[in-house]
């Protein structure tokens, strides 16, 4: 299979997890941005070389032609909005606001994730998965999207 189809095929899979679905749908990246990204993060490993940029714009999944320009400006973008995002996380700690109460269920929730990734990951090393394991990463899974779609929508919890 060419690289383009792998690429494309891995970026499907990936964006329509339904966790990455709702935690995209929520974050400071718009789906070209991610998907730019995740090109620009990835693609290398899976061709095994460094791509130039002009490689990389063509493995996006749109059917019209990306310019490497057009590429490195959404790049640009994607690594602007997530440095804001890190800074918005950093003045919310310089203030003291990350140890307020009300952000506990958003720290319950990275731990679950990261219980999440490391069941998947492990799963994926084993050659021989058995069904209580896909059953474990299944529940995990249905349980981190009931609680980022929970998450994602504060207001509604909030007003009694």
């Amino acid at each position: 299979m060419s690289l383009k189809k792998n690429v494309q095929n891995w970026l499907r899979r990936s964006l329509e997890d339904p966790i990455a679905k709702t935690l995209a749908k929520n974050s400071h990246l718009t789906a070209t941005q991610l998907e730019t990204l995740l090109i620009d993060a990835l693609s290398d490993n899976l061709a095994s070389k460094s791509l130039k940029y002009e490689e990389k714009a063509k493995l996006r999944k749109t059917k019209a032609a990306i310019s490497r320009g057009s590429f490195n400006r959404t790049l640009r973008q994607a690594k602007r909005n997530i440095i804001k995002s890190i800074y918005t996380v950093l003045l919310l700690g310089y203030f003291g606001i990350l140890e307020n109460a009300s952000l506990d269920p958003y720290l319950e929730a990275a731990n679950r994730l990261n219980a999440y990734t490391k069941a998947h990951r492990d799963i994926l090393k084993n050659n021989r998965i058995t069904k209580e394991q896909l059953q474990i990463v299944s529940m995990l899974r249905e349980e981190l999207k009931a609680m980022f779609d929970q998450l994602s929508h504060p207001w509604a919890s909030s007003q009694a």
